[in-house]
């Protein structure tokens, strides 16, 4: 009987298999979903994917499928782009066909829809158009955030000051630094260093792009239906996100106290404001829930992808100190020491503006683009893509292309360099992905990057506390981000 009853059970595995591949080959193929790999039933595709390095895994894919295929994330069918000319295609030239966001978990479970990052339709089309507006009249690509930036800049150089060329890791005062940016922009306040609140909060948002990297966070990304009801560590996060909405949610109390609504401070003024202006409207998007989420966005958004930027390039120049040298060289002939670096040097510093583009190229922080969806049904390269489908394009595709940066996994500042030592611009350039989707914050994040890293370069020398050959360079995750090595350096004044 005990016999009989295993061959019962292997043989409904092996009927739900067939089934899974019969059904996986009717939708693929042209005039169908695009081709890819037989998935298991249930588990899908997680078998031929390597978790730890999501974006190289489909790269190989590719290489089988072509430009276009898909896999199943779970029991998600998700359409794969790779290479420049097809998510160009894609991302630009049909923007509006691939503008809605795709299949989050995470952000669906904590935004619940509302926001800018992870919202879609026309309440996310009108909440982001008022934030972009809202935030350039605070001084996004403006000289009045150029001079914020330079202020915090110099709060972080007595920071690293007081170490007293002893090493550190510089994860939380770099973190501090690009948070306290736009900290100046929602809050209208900036915090100092050593507030144990403030450092708490840096703490929730390394903690979310870690745990959001996780094996842990990826298994969540493809089987969120079933681990929604489920303990584990894939839950921490949102307590980390929670404490970070509870923070906000204090803020906008306080801002409610003090409001003029003819004279807003910072973002949240200007939103309250707006609640007002349309507290007649039920309809209207402008309500408590966006607020908190959409300040929640900018808060986390606006502080973590940029200080982890930072921190890897300093991990780049300890493994690189010729490289280092060569930017100090450009910063004091163009420079000097006797001011600070602006926005107006870059165009006289092409090899420094070159370094800034190379790591942002080579460590490719989000290689898998946050996810898109189609926002109807199309017709892409012979296939079709039912409306909703969730849709990566692989930004890493195109920042490794070989044949516009050779030796693409090389940290080769050369990459944007024409022969004669100018600044060379690239189309291939998408760190901060491209189209309807592109972050919000790419001006202010590349301001913050130059001139963050070239003041510390300007007054200091950063020394690994090993040998450079002993650093290692690559993620120690790398989900829909790459996470790099923890580290520590000394900073010798120059």
């Amino acid at each position: 009987m005990e016999l009989l009853g295993a061959a019962s059970v292997l043989l409904l595995v092996c009927v739900a298999c067939l089934l899974s591949i019969a059904q996986w080959r009717k939708r693929t193929g042209k005039g169908k979903m695009p081709e890819g790999p037989a998935p298991f039933p249930i588990v899908g595709n997680i078998l031929q994917l390597k978790p730890k390095n999501l974006a190289k895994t489909l790269e190989k894919l590719s290489e089988k499928y072509g430009p276009v295929f898909s896999v199943q994330l779970g029991p998600t069918p998700v359409v794969v782009l790779c290479g420049y000319e097809v998510v160009k295609e894609a991302l630009i030239d049909r923007g509006d066909e691939f503008a809605a966001r795709g299949h989050v978990p995470v952000g669906d479970r904590a935004n619940k829809g509302f926001g800018i990052s992870f919202s879609n339709n026309e309440e996310w089309l009108q909440v982001r158009r008022f934030a972009l507006t809202t935030l350039r009249n605070f001084g996004m690509g403006k000289r009045s955030i150029e001079e914020r930036i330079q202020e915090e800049a110099e709060h972080l150089l007595e920071e690293i000051t007081k170490t007293n060329r002893m090493p550190f890791d510089p994860t939380f005062k770099l973190s501090c630094a690009v948070s306290n940016v736009i900290c100046s922009i929602v809050f209208g306040k900036r915090f100092d260093y050593k507030d144990k609140k403030f450092l708490s909060l840096m703490n929730n948002m390394n903690n979310i792009f870690e745990m959001v990297n996780s094996r842990w966070g990826q298994l969540y990304q493809m089987f969120s239906p079933i681990l929604d009801y489920l303990p584990g560590p894939h839950n921490n996060v949102f307590k980390e996100m929670n404490a970070l909405k509870a923070f906000v949610a204090e803020e906008v109390k306080l801002h409610q106290a003090s409001l003029d609504p003819s004279a807003p401070q910072d973002f949240i003024d200007c939103f309250l404001s707006k609640m007002l202006q349309e507290k007649d409207n039920p309809k209207s998007h402008f309500h408590m829930k966006n607020l908190i989420t959409s300040t929640f966005d900018l808060f986390l958004a606006g502080t973590e992808t940029t200080s982890t930027t930072v921190r890897y390039g300093l991990l780049l120049l300890l493994k690189y100190p010729k490289i280092q040298e060569k930017v100090q060289e450009e910063i004091d002939r163009v420079v000097g020491r006797s001011r600070r670096p602006c926005v107006a040097d870059r165009t006289q510093m092409p090899y420094t503006d070159a370094v800034v583009h190379e790591i942002q190229r080579f460590i490719t922080l989000i290689p898998t683009s946050i996810p898109r969806a189609v926002t109807k049904d199309i017709h892409f390269r012979d296939y079709v893509i039912p409306k909703g489908t969730t849709v990566y394009p692989l930004l890493s595709s195109v920042l490794y292309d070989s044949k516009e940066f050779p030796n693409p996994t090389e940290f080769d500042p050369g990459h944007f360099l024409n022969q004669n030592g100018t600044f060379r611009k690239s189309e291939f350039f998408i760190p901060f992905s491209a189209g309807k989707r592109i972050c919000p914050g790419e001006g202010l994040a590349r301001m913050e990057i130059f001139l963050l890293l070239t003041a510390i370069l300007q007054n200091f020398t950063v020394k690994p506390v090993v040998s450079p050959e002993e650093l290692s360079i690559t993620p120690t995750m790398s989900g829909i981000g790459n996470v790099p090595p923890h580290y520590q350096l000394c900073a010798i004044p120059r």
